[in-house]
């Protein structure tokens, strides 16, 4: 017994040295095999010594990161103080150029901050640095002479009106050429502008500095869109460049009413967004509701708009998309003219127009460029795949196990004899042909585009196949998983495609446990959540969603010359949208 004893306390004493540390406080750190070995001894003294300088530390990071200091007359502070700001000894990317300004043949001390790879080297030599340095007839002549401002002649009396020289205009009207220039006296500006990709320049004795756009870094060129694809209509899609997306909005609505507002999100990442409405058409309260939700984001950095749109909508428990996401202009464009309200984010090539409402998620880009006939007809079997792709595996659930006097006898006779030789039960084996169609479509978009088909195929033909040789699933229900499959990729929305594969499991177990009477249930709770649902005030279904109105609202689209209106629910400025007769070219009036 002793000797049992003294073996487990052994084993303890063992298994403690290896996985436990008796004092963390307390270690020894050695420097590799050496000559001179180097050991640290650490004691709970010296720890807190450690802790208590990076706690200074940081708080004078914090400080200087956060703080509102204004550009110091002296330029060697101002340099020191852009070098712990930027942490230039160990960024190698942070460039800080020193040289010696001429003005007016006098020279004063001055440096450039930027970044290398988010500015345009070009123009900073050409523009910049060569009109500050080099000698010429604008920084080299001499004398006192004061600026002109104006000069009136009265009865053979000239009267001028004169200013004394000021080295900060004349150095912005006369030496820098660049196009846009801003004066910031305050260390947060500047950083922003740094770090946006401009370039800011010191002079000594003066307090403020110059914020020069020099922006040059890489963006993507412009390109299909990847995801709305349509066969008439505009080829162009939105990019990650904030000022790109702004202007390609720009070119579709030529008018002065349409108003851009820039806004910063995030406290450290300061990412910009902007805010697009047309002036004279959208309501000001859902303007205002707008840019109260984005100016009220207290997070440190935003990425996406994906981001964004999780932020600012209206109820965070249900899947159901509250925003429209869009990556093509044009119909970003026409939802404007409607009256929404479209936040860009930089960085994110999806645009997000508010407010959306459900019949918004099931109407393409395309539908206003074809005839109302061809629309409509595509509209229906949206609507028809829509209800498949969300019941039928429920419904074929509830048949199977609870209804089975629905099926002709013929019909039952087959599925009867499809699933003699499978041994599990029909709800298992539903929910694995849901679940390995869920996996195959996400490894499809994850793996490289080559082998996406390549997985597509094996995953839907092979393994499909292999598993009805073996009867582990029954044939009608690989038909039924399939035509599934199909009616889901039948939606235009993505992320209302996401809400119906989940809710789709759902629907099975509800027909699994009650039959017609649980689906039915099901129905009558998402109708509920549905109606209860808003966007930024804005009824989710829709109180005209079976009107005709412009912005493919309504699940019936009107001919172009029958879009009076726009929509009701957005109570605009500008309810007209055209003339009631608009063809006055075929019908005149008296």
């Amino acid at each position: 017994m002793k000797n049992n004893s003294k073996n487990k306390n052994l084993i303890k004493q063992y298994l403690h040295k290896i996985f436990y540390e008796d004092n963390p406080d307390d270690y020894d750190f050695t420097l590799g095999e050496t000559t001179n070995s180097i050991v640290v001894n650490r004691s709970t003294s010296y720890n807190q010594d450690v802790q208590s300088n990076l706690t200074l530390e940081n708080e004078i990071l914090e400080t200087a990161n956060t703080s509102n200091d204004k550009v110091f007359q002296s330029i060697n502070v101002n340099l020191e103080y852009i070098k712990v700001r930027f942490n230039s000894m160990i960024n190698s990317d942070i460039k800080i150029r020193e040289f010696t300004l001429n003005a007016r043949n006098k020279q004063y001390q001055a440096f450039l901050v930027y970044i290398d790879g988010m500015t345009n080297q070009d123009l900073m030599n050409n523009y910049i640095l060569n009109p500050l340095m080099l000698k010429n007839t604008a920084n080299s002549f001499d004398g006192n002479q004061n600026r002109i401002l104006s000069e009136v002649k009265t009865n053979n009396i000239t009267v001028r009106k004169v200013k004394k020289f000021d080295i900060v205009e004349y150095i912005s009207n006369c030496l820098l050429p660049q196009n846009t220039i801003k004066e910031f006296s305050k260390f947060d500006d500047i950083a922003n502008g740094i770090n946006s990709g401009n370039c800011a320049l010191f002079i000594d004795t003066i307090d403020i500095a110059f914020d020069i756009e020099v922006k040059g870094f890489q963006q993507r060129s412009l390109g299909n869109p990847n995801n709305e694809i349509i066969i008439r209509g505009s080829q162009v899609g939105f990019t990650e460049n904030l000022r790109t997306n702004t202007s390609l909005i720009r070119r579709y609505i030529n008018n002065e009413n349409l108003v851009i507002e820039s806004v910063e999100v995030g406290k450290i990442s300061k990412t910009s967004c902007a805010i697009c409405y047309l002036k004279n058409v959208a309501n000001r309260d859902l303007v205002a509701e707008v840019r109260y939700r984005i100016n009220n984001l207290s997070i440190d950095y935003l990425i996406s708009s994906g981001q964004l749109e999780q932020l600012i909508q209206d109820a965070d428990s249900p899947s159901l998309p509250q925003m429209i996401a869009t990556e093509r202009p044009d119909r970003t464009s026409s939802l404007l003219f409607d009256g929404r309200v479209a936040i860009i984010v930089n960085g994110s090539p999806y645009v997000l127009v508010v407010p959306a409402v459900f019949s918004d998620f099931i109407a393409s880009p395309e539908d206003f460029n074809l005839r109302h006939q061809y629309s409509n007809f595509m509209r229906t079997l949206r609507i028809v795949a829509l209800g498949f792709s969300l019941l039928l595996p429920g419904i074929y659930m509830a048949i199977t196990n609870f209804h089975q006097e629905l099926i002709p006898t013929e019909l039952l006779y087959t599925i009867i004899s499809a699933r003699e030789t499978v041994p599990f039960p029909v709800l298992f084996e539903i929910l694995i042909m849901e679940l390995s169609f869920e996996l195959i479509r996400e490894a499809s978009i994850r793996v490289p585009s080559p082998i996406g088909s390549t997985i597509g195929i094996v995953g839907a033909l092979i393994l499909g196949q292999a598993a009805v040789d073996a009867s582990i699933v029954s044939p009608i229900l690989i038909i039924i998983v399939s035509f599934t499959a199909i009616c889901s990729f039948s939606i235009p929305d993505f992320s209302l495609g996401f809400h119906f594969r989940i809710m789709r499991f759902i629907y099975i177990l509800l027909g699994a446990m009650a039959g017609f009477l649980g689906i039915a249930a099901g129905i009558c709770v998402h109708l509920i959540v549905l109606n209860n649902l808003k966007s930024f005030g804005v009824s989710y279904l829709g109180k005209s969603i079976f009107k005709h109105n412009r912005a493919g609202n309504g699940l019936i689209l009107s001919p172009a010359y029958h879009r009076e209106n726009r929509s009701e629910f957005l109570k605009v400025k500008r309810p007209k949208m055209q003339d009631d007769i608009s063809m006055k070219w075929k019908y005149r009036q008296n």
